[in-house]
Parts: C-alpha cells; sequence; structure tokens
C-alpha cells in the first residue's frame, strides 16, 4: 500500500529541473507549478481531459476548475512513492501535502503518458492528524512484464460517463493499455471515497493500495 510504502521513508526529496520523463517527475513538476505560476493554473495544465476530482462527490476537473482563481498561497506537496505499470505509462503516486494554515495529509495521483506528455486523471487526497513522512527519494514497485495477464485487473465495467455528457458517476476504474495495473474508485452518498489498486505480479494481480477516505 502506498500508506505503508510512505511510513518506510524520512526526508525529501530534492526537486528536479530535468523535463517530465516519468510520473515522478511529472508530480514534481506539478507541485513546482502551483508555487511558481498558481495551484489551481498548474492542476488545469497537468489535468487529462476526463480527470476526475472529488468535491466530496465526483467531479469533472475540467468543471470545478474551469475559472477557479488561484488561492494567494498553494499547497505544497511530494511524490513519496509510485506504483507503475509495466510498460511505466500509468502511475499512482503518493505523498503527503500540506497547506498554507498548517493542515496535513497525503495525496494520491493516478498519472497516465500521452503523445503530449503526462497527465493526471484522478487527483484524491485525505487529511492525516500528523505530517506524513517522506524518503531521500521515492519508493517505487513497477509491475512485473513476465508472464500473460488474463482479464482486467479490476472486474466491473467503468461506468464513467464521457465528459460533457453530465456528472459522472459514482464509481470509475481504468487500466493501463499492457493491463499490468488497474484502478478503480467509489463514492458513498455521504461521501465516503474508496480507492484501489492492483499491480500484476508475474503469475496474478495483488492489491498494492487500499483507502478508505471520509468525507
Amino acid at each position: 500500500m502506498i500508506a505503508l510504502l510512505l511510513a518506510a521513508a524520512a526526508a525529501t526529496a530534492a526537486p528536479s529541473t530535468a523535463p517530465p520523463s516519468t510520473a515522478i517527475d511529472a508530480e514534481r513538476a506539478f507541485a513546482r507549478d502551483a508555487q511558481r505560476i498558481g495551484q489551481w493554473t498548474a492542476f488545469r495544465k497537468y489535468a487529462a481531459r476526463d480527470a476526475i476530482m472529488f468535491n466530496p462527490q465526483a467531479v469533472w476537473a475540467r468543471d470545478y476548475l474551469a475559472g477557479r482563481k488561484n488561492p494567494r498561497r498553494a499547497i505544497s506537496w511530494t511524490p513519496a512513492a509510485s506504483v507503475m505499470s509495466c510498460d511505466r505509462t500509468v502511475a499512482v503516486n503518493g505523498g503527503p501535502y500540506s497547506t498554507p494554515d498548517g493542515h496535513h495529509g497525503r495525496f494520491t495521483t493516478v498519472w497516465m503518458k500521452a503523445r503530449n506528455g503526462w497527465h493526471w486523471i484522478y487527483d484524491g487526497g485525505e487529511g492525516t492528524a500528523k505530517p506524513v513522512p517522506s524518503g531521500p527519494v521515492p519508493l517505487v514497485s513497477v509491475a512485473s512484464c513476465a508472464g500473460h495477464p488474463k482479464g482486467a485487473p479490476i472486474a466491473g465495467p467503468p461506468a464513467l460517463s464521457p465528459p460533457g455528457t453530465g456528472k459522472p458517476n459514482d464509481y470509475g476504474r481504468g487500466e493501463s493499455a499492457d493491463r499490468t495495473l488497474g484502478w478503480d474508485w467509489k463514492v458513498e452518498k455521504d461521501g465516503t471515497r474508496t480507492f484501489r489498486v492492483y499491480q500484476w505480479t508475474g503469475r496474478g494481480y495483488a492489491q498494492r493500495v487500499y483507502q478508505r477516505v471520509a468525507p
């Protein structure tokens, strides 16, 4: 689990100035841009067309972010763990965040690589009583490239309405093209959200992340 991986680390990684080549690089660039060009401007810059956020129910990111003014000071965050597909085109990042007014929490971002670079498709967070630990380098788990994944990492239909057709449904899922990484989320009527990630091991799928976030 990302939460368990985070607990094993101890210091923040230094930022890189290299162009984003991995989801970790993209996360760091995203976080830097939030400070440089504004929080919501950065969110819009890196969001995929069908990106999802929660408020606390599921909302299309592009609708939620449209015209939203940047706060005077942005939140800060850093990747501390990443669960990747074998082809490294999809990753689930997690790590600590802090707000300008002193609140702490853990973020989770799903990144997908497209022809024009990395874009986040899922963004979620949960507050924590104490700061979440972070290590000198992110702890990375890459799916096995051995064997032949059979079926989908997560069963069930992707009940996600296309952007522009109304509000997103309360459940959605996705997977990497090579089927070595899959995730899903579900929001209850009271706003409680569950998020899961499964990764191919070479013989089957193992659950790498399980989160149940209170509204």
